[in-house]
């Protein structure tokens, strides 16, 4: 059975950076796991890392649904399977990150 890594926590507690490091360290790959980080041009209170801060490490699910397009909770759920499925399939491990109610209260 492959593994998945869920890391969550409160704004600003070091998840991205964590997230990073681990994911050099184990040969993972992040999937965002953020309500608001999924829509483009919405940077600011958003918390979105920079190209920088990814470090090359490939991020899913980050920036990439218009802010006009409807969005819901089944299709995250369809993109974050498929998203592991093609982590997987690389030989690297998952790890779903953010401050999601989805992932707690």
């Amino acid at each position: 059975m492959e593994k998945v890594i869920v890391i969550c926590g409160p704004t600003a507690s070091g998840k991205t950076k964590l997230s990073i490091e681990l994911a050099k360290k184990i040969n993972g790959e992040i999937i965002s796991c953020d309500s608001m980080q999924i829509y483009q041009e919405m940077d600011i209170g958003t918390a979105k890392p920079t190209q920088e801060e990814m470090q090359g490490i490939k991020h899913y699910l980050l920036d990439f649904v218009s802010p006009e397009e409807r969005y819901s909770v089944a299709d995250y759920k369809r993109d974050a399977k498929k998203a592991i499925k093609e982590i997987i399939k690389k030989g690297k491990t998952p790890i779903i990150v953010g401050r999601n109610r989805t992932l707690y209260g």
